[in-house]
């Protein structure tokens, strides 16, 4: 097996690259200089360590538009693609200013005269101006989620590999399934298959639980499946630095009346949410698939894109009585969540990854839902 780290292939990283310089031009920005490791990745093609939860602003990546030279944060170069020479990588450094140096020797910082970042600290904020001291500074975050929200062919690929490894993972917690498995078995079971898969970082944070009778929004306290349990499952891949989901739930042995309608509920509400997956539509016809079947929107998302990492729209009713209105377009990627509750019975989730083309939408898991 090869251990060594490879860049993302050409293709793949071209076209991104592609994207993130045409939004460049399209928000007037003569220099990126990114932080964000989602950022550095998409613009670069090269592996950056997945670090959970946040960190502090530093300048990591630099892409200058006129010649789309990229200067990269590296004190090696596994991983790092050829076209990004030797003399265009530079160290760690603790010190902020020596940074600040690196960054005024590249060709065109000091003449550049709108600069953009995808964050800023106080710090940064002070001293950036000195590397480029004509430059007005602004936020690129702007035009890096426009280029990340559209997704390249090689992207919709890669993204295709990752849900792959997901759904094995769910294959394999449902082949544990029975009464009497509690959630770390059936989480177990999950991570393992996904590991196997080389994918080592869930995407999800739950894998397995028990939904909860009495309470729509939560999960039992009992953490083991009992009969006539409803047993939710969320399998989540981090593949290549893509992000792909997919989410199921299966009944614990007999199944009365009551928990088929819900399945039933759970089917109509997800064809709802389906039919309003097209381009052009606005990102309010998937909470409205919610209201025309009779289902109470829940607190939490029930869209988001997938990418390198999350990528926009978020789709949940606070963002939207806030006024974050969106409209889907050709080429994203989202994971759609359905989810139905009943007193008594429990609760069905269904998570998807559906791809928006031009003609509709195209439904990329494979997993089949109860009865399936």
């Amino acid at each position: 097996m090869a251990t060594e780290v490879l860049p993302d292939p050409h293709a793949l990283r071209m076209g991104r690259r592609e994207r993130a310089l045409a939004q460049m031009d399209a928000h007037g920005l003569d220099i990126l200089v990114l932080g964000r490791q989602a950022n550095i990745r998409y613009v670069t093609g090269a592996p950056q360590l997945w670090i959970a939860g946040t960190r502090p602003f530093g300048p990591m990546c630099v892409v200058v538009r006129a010649s789309g030279d990229i200067y990269l944060n590296s004190t090696d170069d596994e991983g790092v693609p050829e076209e990004i020479g030797h003399d265009h990588l530079y160290g760690l450094a603790w010190n902020p200013v020596t940074l600040i140096d690196v960054l005024k020797k590249i060709d065109g910082a000091e003449r550049a005269g709108r600069v953009g970042t995808d964050a800023i600290t106080p710090t940064f904020a002070a001293l950036l101006p000195e590397a480029f001291p004509n430059a007005e500074l602004v936020d690129a975050e702007v035009a890096m989620r426009a280029a990340r929200r559209v997704k390249t062919p090689d992207e919709i690929a890669a993204m295709g590999s990752a849900l792959r490894i997901a759904e094995r993972g769910l294959a394999a917690a449902l082949a544990e399934f029975a009464p009497g498995a509690s959630e770390r078995t059936l989480a177990g079971a999950m991570m393992e298959a996904m590991a196997a898969g080389g994918v080592s970082t869930p995407a999800t944070q739950d894998a397995a639980w028990v939904t909860s009778k009495e309470h729509p929004w939560r999960r039992a306290d009992s953490g083991e499946a009992r009969p006539g349990d409803l047993v939710a499952f969320a399998a989540g891949a981090l593949a290549n630095g893509y992000v792909a989901e997919v989410g199921r739930t299966w009944p614990v042995g007999e199944v009365d009346v009551a928990t088929r309608e819900l399945f039933g509920r759970s089917d109509a509400l997800y064809h709802n949410m389906l039919a309003a997956c097209r381009p052009g539509a606005p990102t309010s016809g998937l909470l409205a698939a919610y209201q025309s079947a009779g289902e109470p929107i829940p607190p939490m998302p029930i869209a988001h894109g997938l990418g390198l990492g999350f990528d926009p729209p978020v789709v949940s009713e606070p963002l939207l009585d806030a006024g974050e209105h969106d409209e889907l377009e050709a080429g994203m990627v989202l994971a759609i969540t359905g989810y139905v509750w009943q007193q008594g019975t429990g609760a069905v989730y269904r998570r998807d990854t559906v791809h928006i083309t031009e003609d509709g939408v195209d439904v990329m898991t494979t997993s089949p839902a109860w009865p399936g």
